[in-house]
């Protein structure tokens, strides 16, 4: 097979495999904009159904609960994965590939057997109310594996000669972790707080287990409403939910690019002669 159909058959099966990825969100972003009440039969350009969100108490406070539970659980998840992923990454310890294995539970368990699981144990073992503060543990409890698999990652390529050159320029382990180590775990670190942030902000199924009276998110109201029917204003907060999460993973992507190369060591010198 010669270089030039070859390249097209891959740039056709590339594009193939992207319209079936994409083509059902595209679908969607275009009938939010449907003058209709109908969602599925298209009339006309229109933004009234997003005007109309901006009245809407139930989305609004849908949305706030939606911010609450995503930042507290980043926040949460980011500390306590960060910490994991140091102890995983640099000691060695009994039960060790224990718990390496165990952090991958969270990552394979099917959703609905961990929202159930969630829920006995808020309800039959601590016996506490549904409400956000369950929502926002049960969201530490998956977003901390993603935290974790990501800062260790990050760990893994770290050069332990810069810690020694630190200690032999007489910093204390303190300032080795403040000036050295931190800044350049920082990418790693801003990575997984960032993909749990989009997780979270994202989540159905664990939430639909642990939320209560007056805790319903943005996720959840939207699956509420399509039981009903698919309506434009339902395509129109969709839209916004996307739009929310690919801005977030797209600065987080740039942000964490920037703080990589920052973090890189500069070029030797005989690189920059050569």
């Amino acid at each position: 097979m010669s270089r030039r159909p070859r390249v097209r058959y891959l740039t056709l099966h590339a594009a193939l495999v992207y319209a079936f990825l994409f083509a059902p969100i595209l679908v969607l972003v275009v009938f939010s904009f449907n003058e209709a009440r109908s969602g599925t039969t298209w009339t006309g350009f229109s933004t009234r159904w997003y005007s109309a969100l901006t009245g809407d108490e139930a989305v609004r406070r849908a949305f706030a609960n939606t911010l609450k539970v995503a930042v507290a659980s980043t926040v949460l998840a980011t500390a306590l994965g960060t910490l994991a992923a140091f102890a995983l990454a640099r000691h060695r310890f009994r039960g060790h590939r224990a718990y390496s294995a165990l952090v991958l539970v969270s990552l394979v368990a099917p959703e609905i057997v961990m929202g159930i699981a969630l829920l006995v144990f808020f309800r039959r073992v601590v016996d506490i109310p549904l409400g956000l503060g369950t929502v926002i543990l049960a969201h530490v409890t998956f977003c901390l594996a993603f935290v974790i698999v990501v800062v260790r990652a990050r760990l893994a390529r770290f050069d332990e000669s810069l810690t020694e050159a630190a200690a032999d320029l007489g910093a204390t382990p303190t300032q080795t972790f403040l000036r050295v180590v931190l800044p350049l775990a920082a990418p790693g670190i801003l990575g997984g707080a960032i993909l749990a942030f989009v997780i979270s902000l994202d989540d159905v199924v664990i939430t639909f287990f642990t939320a209560g009276p007056g805790s319903t998110t943005l996720p959840l109201y939207i699956l509420g409403e399509v039981r009903r029917g698919v309506a434009p204003s339902i395509n129109a907060l969709s839209t916004i939910v996307l739009v929310a999460s690919l801005g977030v993973l797209a600065l987080g992507a740039a942000v964490t690019a920037r703080a990589a190369r920052r973090s890189e060591p500069p070029p030797s010198r005989a690189g920059r002669t050569a």
